[in-house]
């Protein structure tokens, strides 16, 4: 059984990118405090499966959806699934994105608008779409990266543009929101140990070595953020994004 409270009982979320990492981590976390909780994934049926198992057999309510984040069509029908599917939508969390790293000689044209289709157009395009049927104290969350503050790595520089972007966009999503009662905000998080970041990844001991608190931060660490932002609690935070990076900013 969960610890966690139910604040989130009779809510409805969609995650993008929801079948793993960080945000199946937002997912399961959103589930345990009550929420019914729509998903996205883009390729594997079987982690989605598995992760809409767990959220059942723990008394949870959790509907995965296949979408494609580059895909306008898709964003649009997975909020509308979403509605159909559990009634209403009051927690949007975009958390699909991807990485793709190389300097810029060598980064191709395709590879740059891939990752902007599906790490700022993806969100806007998700934003947009829930707009008509998100009621007054709705939230809508991105999840950013450190990297949109402050890129310490060369190769990074049109991965870190795409998180920088999500910074103003949430910023002017906030404003066009606030008179309809719905918060916007965005979470940086810094290095954390996803498949984004395995344990034998070569580059790990040097990142560890930027990080004051000594370690890299895990996906339930992320999702409590993003839980607080997505609560009652938060009813006066909008327009801002959220470092929680064990200090790698500092």
């Amino acid at each position: 059984m969960s610890t966690h409270s139910k604040r989130f009982e009779n809510k409805t979320a969609l995650v993008t990118g929801g079948s793993r990492g960080i945000g199946a981590a937002i997912v399961r976390r959103l589930a345990q405090e009550g929420a019914a909780v729509a998903f996205t994934y883009a390729a594997s049926d079987e982690k989605a499966k598995a992760l809409v198992a767990s959220i059942q057999a723990d008394g949870g309510r959790a509907v995965a959806i296949k979408a494609d984040s580059k895909n306008a069509a898709d964003i649009q029908r997975a909020v509308s699934s979403t509605v159909e599917q559990l009634g209403s939508l009051n927690i949007l969390v975009n958390s699909a994105g991807i990485l793709g790293l190389g300097s810029v000689d060598d980064f191709s044209i395709e590879a740059f608008d891939e990752m902007y289709a599906v790490n700022v157009r993806a969100a806007f395009i998700a934003a947009k779409a829930a707009s008509p049927v998100m009621e007054r104290g709705g939230r809508i969350i991105t999840i950013g990266s450190v990297a949109g503050s402050q890129s310490r790595f060369p190769g990074s520089s049109a991965y870190s543009m795409t998180k920088a972007a999500m910074v103003g966009m949430i910023r002017g999503l906030a404003l066009d929101f606030a008179p309809r009662g719905i918060t916007v905000n965005n979470i940086q998080p810094g290095p954390t140990a996803t498949d984004m970041n395995p344990a034998d990844a070569p580059y790990l001991d040097a990142i560890i070595g930027l990080m004051p608190v000594g370690r890299l931060g895990t996906a339930d660490e992320i999702a409590s953020m993003a839980a607080y932002l997505a609560s009652d609690e938060a009813s006066f935070v909008t327009g801002a994004s959220h470092t929680v990076d064990g200090g790698y900013l500092a």
